[in-house]
């Protein structure tokens, strides 16, 4: 048998504790089935019921004993049948776990060869609030160790799932209490593990639908100097989970084929744009890369030489404050360092460098090489990770850091003519309580939507939706499911609850509709309105309704490119106002700056002085508004020192008049010049020596 297969039996507890949640439980398992189908259609699964009324399992024909414990599904190969299995019903005796995790390890005993190399796994479904029968012999602890052993003797992992979402009262403590003691032997005598949920939304997160096995990224010394090295594993911590690749598919082939692949090959050829008919063959062909205005063509062999060849290791740079790391450094996936397994002096070193950092409170700095050859080099922050286990040792998390050119620095307003804008007493007590009634933590002290048992809405809907499109083609996107929408959308029941406490917070920020009517800006017009227009824009500039549609449609585009002749000022503030790459900005600015120069020593008799004015007031402005005062400032002595003497001064004596002097410190941080300095622009530039 192949060697990724796995077998996995779920023991679902239907008693009457568990009736509320069982719709829930369904779903988990649906959702469990329709991955298996896209991911691991190979998998083997079995489905078997405890707590039913009628009994359906080999052990209880043999041997007696166990009562209420259903067989719902042998273990076989998943197909979409199976999904119409889990309406679980309603069982009406107590749930016994202990019988139903016999009958699923005798099922994985009799199913397979001890010798076949696959995983074997039970899931266990249940609240463990009803009590286990006594056993012929011995106590129920030593029952469970018996049942652990035996386990371990097959190489049977059990996962097991405790969902209390409230308790029934204190009778059932002491039956919780020795519930839990029981689950707990497995986690210690077996490959166990023991997940306790509280809400339907960390029910759907908690059973993973496919294990994948750890693969170490790095396997070597940690360098803290040259004659000191650690052994240690490093193993990626968190990882994005994608959306299935999806591919092309052709439906040329006969529906009479049983065996076409659909599969759409695509071939790519390239020809000579002066001999279209021409194909250029692979040997004839090369990359090039941009450098300026040329490309520059490069060979894979010269490319693969010019490539930096770097040795595995990774070594550590220094220690810092933790405080020294802000989180918004942090990229990409986190991984983890853990000791050599098995190496008790790595272990202990380990250990002994993760404590003295924690109480320290000191962050390592290291520089990594994951693989030898590797084209690049990482530099990041490893942090600390003390282990509250006694057979787990301590670790480190390491996080890769970004370098200078990874570092994207927004330019934003300053701030600081709002230093005084704090909120009164009434609003923060208003802020408070709004946070306060958002708080995730719930009645128990664990916090809701954890990490490790929230999943991922938009892959759940997916899936969802890929398997009703299997069933029928014409199927319609379904709505999200409510579970998921916890995840999603804001939690409707907090906030109906807590109306006052939000009306409150409303209040205290209430938005007023500005009194006075914004002005059409003068921007929007270009050349003079006929007398026609001017009656039919009212007071203020209002533009009326049925001229909105026309001035939307002479507004310029948002992906504007360059500066054009016709409206300037405009094509400038779209370029500025684009976010989908940095280089606009900058371009804008370079743009504007031709485009003054053009308008100026290309007027005649001052014609195109107003549109130029226009200009450098829209330059100056966009240079304020993204924090480049040097670059008007700089333009602006420019043009002085270039035309103060020539026919264009009478333009340069224009700007005093329309308020246009050099940014200062108060409107722009940046700036280098006091306000007194910049408003006696352009006397200070006239009476400085040349």
């Amino acid at each position: 048998m192949a060697r990724n297969k796995e077998a996995m039996i779920f023991l679902i507890d239907v008693g009457p504790s568990m009736h509320s949640v069982l719709p829930e439980v369904g779903k988990v398992c649906s959702m469990f089935i329709q991955k298996k189908l896209i991911f691991a259609k190979s998998d083997l699964v079995g489905i078997v019921l405890f707590g039913t009324k009628d009994t359906n399992n080999e052990l209880e024909k043999e041997v007696g004993g166990y009562e209420h414990v259903f067989v719902l599904r042998d273990i076989g190969v998943v197909d979409e049948a199976d999904l119409e299995t889990l309406n679980l019903p309603r069982g009406t005796f107590p749930g016994d776990f202990l019988d139903a995790i016999v009958v699923g390890m005798d099922m994985l005993i009799k199913k397979f060869n001890p010798k076949e190399k696959l995983k074997k796994c039970l899931h266990l479904i249940t609240n463990a609030q009803c009590a286990t029968k006594e056993p012929y012999e011995g106590t129920k602890v030593d029952q469970a160790v018996t049942i652990a052993h035996q386990m371990n003797a097959q190489g049977i992992s059990l996962n097991c799932l405790i969902f209390r979402e409230r308790l029934w009262g204190v009778e059932n403590q002491q039956v919780i209490d020795e519930n839990d003691k029981l689950l707990n032997q497995f986690s210690q005598q077996a490959v166990a593990n023991i997940v306790h949920v509280d809400s339907t939304t960390s029910l759907l997160g908690a059973i993973k639908t496919r294990r994948i096995n750890p693969v170490t990224i790095f396997r070597g010394d940690l360098e803290l100097s040259s004659t000191m090295k650690i052994k240690v594993w490093v193993y990626k911590k968190t990882a994005e989970e994608k959306f299935p690749t999806l591919k092309k598919y052709s439906d040329e082939a006969p529906t009479s084929d049983k065996y076409a692949t659909h599969e759409v090959k695509v071939d790519f050829e390239y020809k000579i744009m002066e001999d279209p008919d021409k194909i250029v063959p692979p040997e004839q062909r090369i990359k090039g890369y941009r450098y300026g205005p040329q490309v520059v063509p490069i060979s894979a062999s010269e490319w693969e030489a010019a490539k930096v060849k770097l040795k595995k290791s990774v070594k550590l740079l220094g220690f810092t404050k933790a405080s020294n790391i802000s989180r918004h450094y942090y990229m990409k996936d986190v991984n983890i360092f853990i000791p050599e397994p098995g190496n008790t002096k790595a272990i202990i070193a380990v250990s002994a460098l993760a404590r003295a950092m924690q109480e320290k409170n000191r962050s390592a700095i290291l520089r990594c090489v994951w693989r030898e050859g590797q084209g690049k080099v990482i530099v990041g922050v490893l942090t600390p990770n003390l282990s509250s286990v006694d057979k787990i040792p301590d670790s480190f998390y390491f996080n890769v850091l970004p370098f200078a050119e990874d570092v994207r620095e927004f330019q934003f307003p300053s701030l600081s003519k709002f230093s005084s804008c704090q909120p009164d007493e009434k609003q923060q007590e208003a802020a408070d309580d709004f946070v306060k009634m958002l708080d995730l933590t719930s009645s128990n002290g664990k916090e809701l939507l954890q990490p490790e048992y929230t999943p991922n809405p938009v892959l759940a809907q997916f899936y969802r939706f890929l398997d009703l499109k299997s069933k029928d083609p014409g199927s319609d996107i379904p709505e999200l499911d409510n579970s998921l929408k916890k995840i999603a959308e804001p939690d409707f029941d907090i906030l109906s609850r807590n109306k006052s406490i939000t009306n409150h917070f409303e209040k205290q920020f209430e938005l007023k509709e500005n009194s006075k009517k914004r002005k059409l800006s003068r921007h929007a017009w270009r050349g003079k309105p006929s007398v026609s227009d001017e009656k039919e824009v009212g007071k203020e500039g209002e533009v009326p309704e049925t001229q909105s549609a026309s001035l939307v449609k002479a507004l310029p585009s948002t992906n504007v490119e360059k500066i054009g002749d016709l409206n300037p000022v405009q094509d400038f503030e779209a370029m500025m106002k684009r976010r989908d790459s940095s280089k606009w900005t900058s371009k804008a600015i370079k743009d504007m700056k031709s485009h003054i120069f053009y308008l100026l020593e290309n007027s005649f008799e001052g014609h195109s002085y107003q549109k130029a004015i226009e200009c450098l007031i829209a330059l100056r402005e966009g240079c304020i508004l993204e924090q480049e005062p040097r670059e008007f400032n700089d333009f602006l002595l420019d043009m002085c020192k270039k035309w103060s003497k020539t026919d264009l001064a009478d333009f340069l004596s224009l700007m005093p008049s329309k308020n246009i002097t050099l940014i200062s410190k108060i409107e722009a941080a940046d700036s280098d010049l006091t306000e007194a300095a910049a408003k006696n622009f352009p006397v200070t530039f006239n009476e400085s020596p040349e």
